[in-house]
Order: C-alpha cells, then sequence, then structure tokens
C-alpha cells in the first residue's frame, strides 16, 4: 500500500520533535540536580536507557497511527469526495457515492449525489424532448439504416483524407473477401469508421478519381462521377465507382468537395469466368485446327483415288468450300478472342479536354517541365480508363526528358474520321524506330511508382493504336494515341439539377471536419484520436518464463464513441498446457483452444486491425510485453503509442488506492459483462478510458504527450514484467 509523502513528512516531523523534546528533558533535568545527585541519577538510568528508546519507540507507533487515522479521515476525505465528484460530473449517469470521511464530508457528499441525481433527471427529461423533436430525423436515418443493410451494393463514404465515415454490411462482407485471413479477423482490419481506404486502394488511384471529378465540378457538371478497376493485395479485382460528397451552399467547386463515395463492385468471378471462356474459344480452335488438317488429308486421299470426271470434280469442290468457310469462320472467331482477351477492362466516357487537363498536371508535376494545350476540342468525348493512359502520358513524357533532356511538351486532342487523336508533342529530338518500340514493351517505372503494365498494354487495352511520328518540316516528333470515339448521341442523359437539388443527403459525420495533422501524433487531442483498446488472456503471469497468449479482444473507439460492431476476438493455441489453476479465471479449457491458429498467424492481423491508432489497455505493460515477445518470430511490431487506464485513474484519482479494473467499472457506473474474457475487457476498459478523457481534460492533460509523460509519473509506471 503506497503511503502519502504529507504523512510520511508528518511522520518523521513528529519523530524528530519527540527525540528533541526527550532530549531538551532530560537535559533539563540533569542541569537542575547538583552534582552528587546528576551522577546517582545518571549512574540508575544509564542501565535503564533501552527502556525509555523502546516506550519512545511505542509512543512513536502509537502518534502515527494517530496521524494516519486522522489524515484520512480529516486530510484525505476532501480530495477524494473532490475525485468523486469528478467522476459525477464526467458519467452519464450518477453512481451512488460510497464516501468515508468525516459526519460533514459524508453529508456533502450525499447532497452531491443528489445534485447529480437532479442533472441525471433533467438530462432525461431534455433528452426525451429532443427526442420528441427529433422524431422526423430519427425516421430518416432509420430509413436510411434500412436502406444501407438492405443495398446489395457495397457502400463506403470517406471524407478528403480518405477516412471511412459510413460502410453498410454489403462493404463489411466485401472486405471479408479481400482480407489475406478472412478467418480471423472477418475484414476487420480492412474496414471500419475511421479506418483509412488506402489500407485497401492504392492512394494515387483514388487521388485520380478525385482529380478527375474535380476537373468536372470545374467544367460545371451537374452529377460529375469516376469509376476505376483495381486489384487488390488479395488478389480480387475490383470495379470501383465514385461520387462525390459536396458541401452545400458553396459556389467554389474547389472547395466544394468534403468527401466522396465508394461503390464496390467485385468482378473478379466475372472476370475469370470471361477468362475460361476466351480459354474455351481458344482450345475449341485448336481443335478445329486439328479436323481441318484432317480433312486436308482427306482430300489428299481423295485427290489419289480412282473417282474420275464430274464427281470428282464435284466432291473436289465441296471439300475446298467447306474447308475455306471453315478456316475464315475459325481465324475470325480467334481474331475476336484475341482482341477480347487484350482490351476487355472497363472503360469510362470521359470528355477529352479534361484527360488533358488531368495530364497535364501530372507531366508538369512529375517531369519539372512545361506542358501546353492546343487544338483542344471540348465536345469531343473519350472511352478511356484515365488512369492508365495518364500513366502511359507520363512516362512517355519522363522518358523524354530523362534520356533526351526534351525542355518543352505539348498535348493536342482531334478528331478525324470518328478516330480520337491524342498526341505528346516534343522539338528537336531526333529517336530510332529501334528505340520507339523498347519504350513501348518496358514496363512503365516513374520515379519509385511502378506498374507491370506497358504502353503497348495500355493501347490494346483501350482498343486503339500508337504511332510515332516526325513532321520534319516543323522539327517536331509525336506520340499518337488513337482512341475510341465516343458519339454526344451514345452518351446517358444527365441530371440537369442543381447542387442542392443533385439528391437527398441523410449524413451529418464529424469526421467530415478532419483533415491531415501537421503536427505529431504526441501533439493531437485525446478527443481526436482513433484508439484500439485490448485486452490478452493468457496461460499464466510471466511472459518471460514462457507463458503465452491464448485468447486477444480488442475493440475501437473513434472521434470520442466506443464502436463495438468493430471488434477483434480470436483464440489463440499456446502450444503447451494450458494451467488448471487458471481455467476458473478465464474459462479458457485446452479443448477450445485445440485446432486454434497459433499466435504468428494471429498476430498480423491484429497488427494491421491496430494500425493507424493508439494502443489502450488496462495494465498495459503486461499485454505489450507479450506482444514485444513476439517480435521475432513475426517481424511485427507494435510501435504505436500506447496508453494504460491504470496509470491515467492514478493520475485522476490520486487519491484514491484501488484502480483494479472491476473497482474502476464500479466507480464510473459501468456494467461489466464478460469480466476476465479478452473481449469483455476490452469493451470495460473502452467505457473506462472514455470517462477518463473528460477528467484528464479538466485537470489540463489535454494532448497524448501530456497524457503518456503524467501516467510515466506515477507509482503504478515502475511496475515491470
Amino acid at each position: 500500500m503506497r503511503l502519502d509523502r504529507r504523512l510520511v513528512w508528518a511522520m518523521g516531523v513528529m519523530a524528530a520533535a519527540s527525540i528533541v523534546w526527550l532530549l531538551v528533558t532530560m537535559g533539563l533535568l540533569v542541569m537542575a540536580l547538583a552534582a552528587d545527585q546528576r551522577a546517582l541519577v545518571l549512574g540508575q538510568l544509564a542501565p535503564q536507557l533501552w527502556l525509555i528508546g523502546l516506550t519512545w519507540l511505542m509512543g512513536l507507533v502509537v502518534i502515527a497511527a494517530t496521524l494516519r487515522w486522522l489524515f484520512r479521515r480529516y486530510a484525505s476525505a476532501p480530495a477524494r469526495l473532490l475525485e468523486q465528484t469528478r467522476v459525477l460530473l464526467a458519467a452519464e449517469q450518477a453512481a451512488p457515492m460510497q464516501h468515508q470521511g468525516t459526519h460533514e464530508t459524508q453529508e456533502l457528499a450525499q447532497v452531491v449525489f443528489q445534485l447529480a441525481s437532479q442533472r441525471d433527471q433533467l438530462r432525461r427529461e431534455m433528452a426525451s424532448q429532443v427526442a420528441q423533436a427529433s422524431l422526423g430525423i430519427q425516421q430518416e436515418k432509420d430509413r436510411l439504416a434500412a436502406l444501407m443493410a438492405e443495398l446489395t451494393q457495397s457502400v463506403v463514404v470517406c471524407n478528403l483524407d480518405g477516412r471511412i465515415l459510413l460502410y453498410n454490411n454489403r462493404a463489411r462482407l466485401q472486405f471479408r473477401t479481400l482480407s489475406n485471413v478472412p478467418a480471423l479477423a472477418g475484414g476487420a482490419e480492412l474496414v471500419g469508421i475511421g479506418r483509412s481506404i488506402y489500407a485497401v486502394f492504392d492512394r494515387a488511384l483514388v487521388a485520380h478519381a478525385i482529380d478527375s471529378i474535380q476537373q468536372r465540378l470545374l467544367r460545371g457538371a451537374a452529377n460529375p462521377s469516376a469509376q476505376f478497376v483495381t486489384s487488390t493485395a488479395a488478389g480480387q479485382l475490383l470495379k470501383v465507382q465514385m461520387a462525390p460528397v459536396r458541401t452545400s451552399n458553396t459556389e467554389d467547386a474547389n472547395n466544394a468537395l468534403s468527401g466522396f463515395v465508394l461503390m464496390l463492385d467485385n468482378v473478379t468471378r466475372a472476370f475469370e469466368e470471361e477468362k475460361r471462356r476466351d480459354q474455351m474459344l481458344h482450345t475449341l480452335t485448336q481443335g478445329c485446327r486439328a479436323s481441318l488438317a484432317g480433312m486436308k488429308t482427306a482430300l489428299a486421299t481423295l485427290e489419289a483415288s480412282e473417282l474420275t470426271g464430274e464427281p470428282r470434280a464435284r466432291q473436289r469442290q465441296i471439300l475446298h468450300d467447306e474447308m475455306n468457310s471453315m478456316a475464315q469462320r475459325i481465324t475470325d472467331l480467334d481474331k475476336q478472342a484475341s482482341h477480347g482477351q487484350s482490351t476487355r477492362w472497363p472503360l469510362e466516357e470521359m470528355l477529352g479536354a479534361d484527360v488533358l487537363l488531368v495530364a497535364q498536371q501530372r507531366i508538369q508535376k512529375h517531369c519539372q517541365r512545361t506542358v501546353s494545350l492546343e487544338q483542344l476540342d471540348d465536345s469531343l468525348w473519350l472511352r478511356v480508363d484515365s488512369y492508365s493512359l495518364i500513366q502511359a502520358l507520363v512516362y512517355l513524357s519522363a522518358r523524354l526528358v530523362d534520356e533526351f533532356d526534351v525542355r518543352f511538351l505539348r498535348l493536342r486532342l482531334l478528331s478525324e474520321n470518328g478516330v480520337a487523336k491524342l498526341d505528346l508533342i516534343w522539338t528537336d529530338q531526333v529517336m530510332s524506330t529501334e528505340t520507339v518500340m523498347i519504350w513501348q514493351m518496358d514496363s512503365m517505372q516513374m520515379g519509385a511508382e511502378s506498374t507491370r503494365l506497358s504502353v503497348r498494354d495500355v493501347v490494346e487495352r483501350h482498343g486503339g493504336e500508337l504511332i510515332f511520328a516526325r513532321e520534319r518540316v516543323r522539327h517536331e516528333a509525336f506520340f499518337r494515341f488513337a482512341l475510341p470515339q465516343v458519339n454526344v448521341q451514345d452518351l446517358p442523359e444527365t441530371a440537369t439539377l442543381g447542387h442542392g437539388d443533385s439528391r437527398p443527403e441523410y449524413y451529418d459525420f464529424d469526421l467530415f471536419q478532419s483533415t491531415d495533422q501537421t503536427s505529431a501524433l504526441d501533439d493531437r487531442r485525446l478527443n481526436e484520436l482513433a484508439y484500439t483498446v485490448f485486452d490478452t488472456e493468457t496461460t499464466g503471469l510471466n511472459p518471460s518464463e514462457g507463458d503465452e497468449i491464448i485468447q486477444i479482444g480488442a475493440t475501437r473507439c473513434v472521434n470520442g464513441k466506443l464502436l463495438r460492431q468493430e471488434s477483434f476476438e480470436q483464440l489463440v493455441n499456446p502450444g503447451r498446457l494450458i494451467p488448471a489453476a487458471t481455467i476458473p479465471i478465464h474459462g479458457i479449457t485446452q479443448e477450445m483452444v485445440r485446432g486454434q491458429p497459433r499466435i504468428t498467424e494471429v498476430l498480423p492481423a491484429f497488427h494491421r486491425f491496430a494500425s493507424d491508432t493508439v494502443l489502450v489497455a488496462h495494465n498495459a505493460a503486461f499485454d505489450m510485453k507479450f506482444l514485444q515477445l513476439q517480435e521475432a518470430a513475426t517481424g511485427l511490431k507494435f510501435d504505436q503509442p500506447v496508453l494504460d487506464t491504470l496509470l491515467l485513474s492514478a493520475v485522476v484519482h490520486a487519491n484514491h488506492e484501488e484502480h483494479r479494473l472491476e473497482v474502476l467499472a464500479e466507480r464510473f457506473n459501468i456494467t461489466v459483462l464478460g469480466r476476465h474474457t479478452a473481449l469483455g475487457d476490452a469493451l470495460v476498459t473502452a467505457e473506462v478510458w472514455l470517462r477518463l478523457i473528460p477528467l484528464l481534460q479538466a485537470m489540463g492533460i489535454t494532448t497524448l504527450r501530456q497524457a503518456r509523460e503524467a501516467a510515466q509519473k506515477t507509482y503504478y509506471a515502475r511496475l515491470r514484467y
């Protein structure tokens, strides 16, 4: 039990004062006696000095016990009452105050509890009135929730930083199929409120789609959208359509976007089916060719037979006609199948001017060269995969700059005979046809970015053609992309509604206000951070002596809210026997962990679930020691900041001696479910943490750095495992 420093100082002062008093008394007594009396007294007392010292010590113990009782009753009671009052102030509902102190402080505690109860009653009445007034809004939210739940389309809403604000159950199932470990985390490591969508999609790809929408907004489009197809780390092929979330009542198109909506469609199976169909056609083609060879052999036999005259001529003509017809059909079928394999990629209708504007910006940024536009046809529409096409333009520009030091580039777009011609033009540099062929066949690489696609792949994807040509009179050369052109009549009708009428908006999310933080994580406010609150159940209490994790549970807190539906819970096979003495505590038996994955399989999924968040645990040093001991085996390091509710409770409740999790739950009036299960303890710890935040802020501890520094100054920070 930790003693208060003030009590230790008081006892030290009393001990020193009693010694001084004893010495002064004995000195005065000796001075008042005559010499012979003094010698007689000292002679009698000297053998009994140990008794005097023992009496002094016993008296000191009695004084210390009395001081401690008085201190706890009169000095510490107001401080404990202050801490309990702060808890009531931060709690959603007041819990009875079990205050131990003087009669006056006990009565004061009852009065404070009565005031808190009256506050709770006023809150309930106010909430009832607000609920009544907000019934219409709630009905709209319920309709939105029902619609999102029943949609067969996967929908994810993000802010401009790529943080997920909303997703439906279909999207959660979609992300589960994208997970590398669907059996463990179920996609929870990829999708969640406040998580980054860039855990799934390439940031450059999303940025390109946003740029495309911005260009269309600048041109006054009422309902701009963009779409792209991408492959994930798990090998899935996703078709993504992006629509903007626009700020209402703004006329500045550059500032109109506050986020975006992604509608996802997994086209992996469809793509594979098409691939299998093409393979079947290819096999059929090869089989027919074999049959043709047999027919030719039969024809040769017929020619060598004794059949003569008109019958022989007629049979020969029939065989020749059939063979020619079959050969033509097979050739046409093979050509169509080959063309389909090389060009089957979802393309989007896009205004040609938008493609050139985005390409101009990308080339100037990457190559640090001036790029001008000429002969820009504002009415020309293209059917393109704009991302890969612009990649090809940037790649070719980069090679021209790096290998020939080209200083000026131009982009030109025109239409001839129903074909769009996009030209990349430069001056005064000559290259060989062999160099052009190499550039077309090489995989595109631009600085740190690289792709398996070549320029020829991009051209074939569009069903187009790449031409290298020179204009000797002007001393110019250019790459020409011949691309499919879209007639305006073939475009889908676009709505003519204004910004405010495009579609109803049912969202009002706080995270729409967040932007990329330029300051370090330590300097961010506690209520702005995302947290992963976790707990582990283990075979014992000695991680350094062979004890292992048998269960991990975690949940997430974002924007001051506990997201119970975004949880992680997994049993772990420890590879050793679970001691019988520990089973009554956590309830996990050897049978339950048999067949479960080992910790080296579970930690990668948990590491991804906890990425980009601050870790929170109760007595975090214990749990973190188990994770750190697995670094060598997994190659994973949990290097994000860690907060400990045990230490921070000691900061907030410095005058309380108990900081166990169940005591904190009782103190904060938190219902405990599933105690000593990993997920159950994680949920309780999350509830405790959310109640500690306002108490820390009231003490002036508002940032992550301040919370970590305050925790390290507590007595419990000395604990080591």
